[in-house]
């Protein structure tokens, strides 16, 4: 009896580490998913992803110097700068940079020395470069900054992944885009404690579980970008809300939302972004299980 006992226990061991070793074949619609996410992380991680970002330093009118020395008015916090990198002069609404001797900065593969620059806002920023460091102006209200970049941040060794819900296809959720006879503004905060107000041409309404909602789009062109927010903010998702961008409807106005490609804004990741925020109408009453969680590795 003790040895039929051994060789049923040996059995079922064999069973269930063959079971356990296997795993069923992933969908196309699983493949879809899980390759949407690689690409998602792939950005992220690129030396010019939102994980590289080393600093956010907003100017104030007249001469702002800058460099890793403390005697500074804007301090770079990389062991690696110069004490002394330049000066930018804000007058009105032109900037010019101006090089410290001896250092060498790099704009467009030339060194420069006396260069105007020109803000994230005019669809090309002035990029300047120094050693692993880049940086450009962002605008932002009437706020101008300087956004810091540094190919050896950290926080790009460090990036641990980003944890996902299982992927469900029944989030995948079928909409219908109805469009506003005339556009409406709607608020759109963002972390800075700004508020814009943009266009919204119509939104997209939908059903979960038997219950109604909508989200606003904006901006005319299709696909849509969405800024949402739901009751797993703040526990499994980031606390500020997800970002979403969902495909332009047909003809008929139909179009799917899939959640499983609901992802964390850049503010998820560093504390030197300016994240919009959701805006009141699009504040889900409701459990989004699904898309990304909140990241670990996060400020």
């Amino acid at each position: 009896m003790n040895r039929f006992i051994q060789i049923l226990f040996s059995f079922l061991f064999l069973v269930f580490s063959l079971s356990s070793c296997s795993s069923p074949e992933d969908t196309p619609y699983q493949k879809e998913i899980k390759e949407w996410h690689k690409e998602r992380v792939d950005r992220l991680t690129e030396p010019t992803g939102w994980l590289s970002l080393a600093g956010l330093h907003w100017l104030e009118m007249g001469e702002n110097t800058f460099g890793k020395s403390a005697e500074n008015k804007i301090t770079f916090k990389v062991a690696e700068a110069p004490e002394v990198i330049g000066s930018y002069f804000w007058e009105g609404d032109k900037i010019i940079f101006k090089s410290a001797e001896g250092v060498n900065v790099i704009s467009d593969s030339s060194v420069v020395t006396d260069i105007e620059v020109f803000a994230d806002v005019t669809g090309k920023p002035t990029l300047l470069e120094w050693g692993t460091l880049s940086w450009f102006i962002i605008k932002r209200g009437e706020k101008y900054g300087i956004r810091l970049r540094d190919t050896a941040n950290p926080n790009l060794a460090n990036f641990e992944g980003i944890e996902m819900y299982d992927i469900d296809p029944a989030w995948r959720v079928e909409a219908q885009y109805v469009a506003f006879e005339n556009p409406k503004k709607i608020a759109i905060p963002n972390i800075l404690g700004m508020i814009d107000e943009e266009d919204s041409f119509g939104e997209l309404q939908f059903r979960i579980e038997d219950k109604n909602y909508s989200l606003a789009t904006t901006g005319k062109t299709t696909p849509y970008f969405i800024i949402f927010a739901d009751m797993t903010n703040g526990r499994e998702t980031y606390g500020a809300g997800r970002f979403m961008v969902v495909e332009g409807a047909d003809s008929t106005g139909k179009t799917y939302i899939d959640f499983n490609k609901a992802y964390n804004p850049p503010c998820g990741f560093t504390k030197y972004a300016t994240c919009p925020l959701p805006p009141e109408e699009n504040k889900l009453r409701v459990e989004i299980t699904a898309g990304e969680h909140a990241y670990h590795g996060a400020h």
